[in-house]
């Protein structure tokens, strides 16, 4: 599992925007090496959406206001549901929400709108309107004492379920539809 911010960075995300490129060599190259030595294993990559976690609640944050992760956000549910999908059947990558097919997709056509786009707005659609408090636990030294559970302070925002989940599904169905669509725009603007 992968964010989608293996292929689209964003601003305040440095080190988490390159430990998941790193995961993504890795991962390619680790396929390449089974292929190799003729294992029957195979390798998904799932790109996620921004997920209603607890992160952002222990996480060290230098910023003004509270972290949070950038709108939309999914219930963790909704990567839970496609992981366990994408281990029961063979694709290189399933892309988990509009956004992460947007943010990848776009990052591939004008990565330099995408830069001047982040470099604008990528700073305060990272944080809530709240203050932070200097005093606030952190877990980069050690673990936050309790139980946080699976949910973020999100859940009022975070959505249920993915747009992507049927297209990612029916792969055949969808790719055809594509097709058609293309075909038929060719015929009308061609005329």
């Amino acid at each position: 599992m992968r964010a989608a911010l293996a292929y689209r960075w964003i601003p305040l995300q440095a080190a988490y925007c390159g430990a998941k490129h790193a995961i993504a060599g890795f991962t390619d190259s680790l396929r390449t090496e089974l292929i190799h030595d003729g294992k029957n294993i195979h390798l998904t990559m799932v790109q996620l959406p921004a997920m209603n976690t607890p992160q952002f609640t222990w996480c060290r944050s230098r910023m003004p206001r509270h972290p949070q992760p950038v709108p939309p956000i999914f219930q963790p549910e909704v990567a839970a549901e496609r992981i366990v999908w994408a281990s029961h059947h063979n694709r290189r990558e399933v892309f988990v929400g509009v956004p992460t097919v947007v943010a990848i997709e776009a990052n591939k056509v004008a990565p330099g709108r995408a830069d001047y786009y982040l470099g604008r707005t990528g700073f305060d659609s990272q944080q809530t309107n709240e203050a932070v408090s200097k005093n606030r636990a952190d877990n980069l030294f050690e673990p936050v004492p309790g139980d946080f559970g699976a949910h973020g302070v999100f859940g009022q925002q975070a959505h249920e379920a993915a747009a992507t989940t049927w297209l990612s599904e029916h792969k055949g169905l969808t790719a055809l539809a594509g097709v058609a669509t293309l075909g038929a725009l060719a015929f009308v603007f061609t005329k």
